[in-house]
């Protein structure tokens, strides 16, 4: 089993920035990728940024492109969501995942196993 828990979520201005944070434990060793999703109320789940742990590769949804970074600090066994240029409509729950080995893509969430409780973003004046 991999444990994942979130934090870094808040209240940030239109424009701001955050660093959302990702620490797994557990079988650690087991995972194969990392992803954040997000849920706005009313909304569906949707990915946000996925990371490939044995090459570094990197995937963004349209919407988050160019403004969040998701990076990795393989001692820590943490990921981070660095989103800057926040908008209103980046306003959700945001929740990380971690998965093992599979053919499905870092956009699926079908991809992951394991999922934390989620941190509250809210992009307000």
């Amino acid at each position: 089993q991999v444990q994942l828990a979130e934090s870094g979520g808040g209240l940030v201005q239109p424009g701001g920035s955050l660093r959302l944070s990702c620490a797994a434990s557990g079988r650690t060793w087991r995972m194969y990728k990392r992803g954040w999703f997000r849920q706005a109320p009313e909304k569906e789940r949707e990915f946000v940024a996925g990371i490939r742990l044995d090459s570094g590769a990197t995937t963004y949804s349209d919407s988050v492109q160019g403004r969040f970074t998701i990076v990795r600090d393989d001692a820590a066994n943490t990921v981070y969501l660095q989103m800057t240029n926040l908008k209103p409509e980046d306003t959700a729950v945001y929740t990380c995942a971690s998965g093992l080995q599979s053919t499905l893509p870092l956009t699926s969430a079908r991809a992951y196993s394991y999922w934390g409780q989620g941190t509250q973003v809210a992009v307000s004046a």
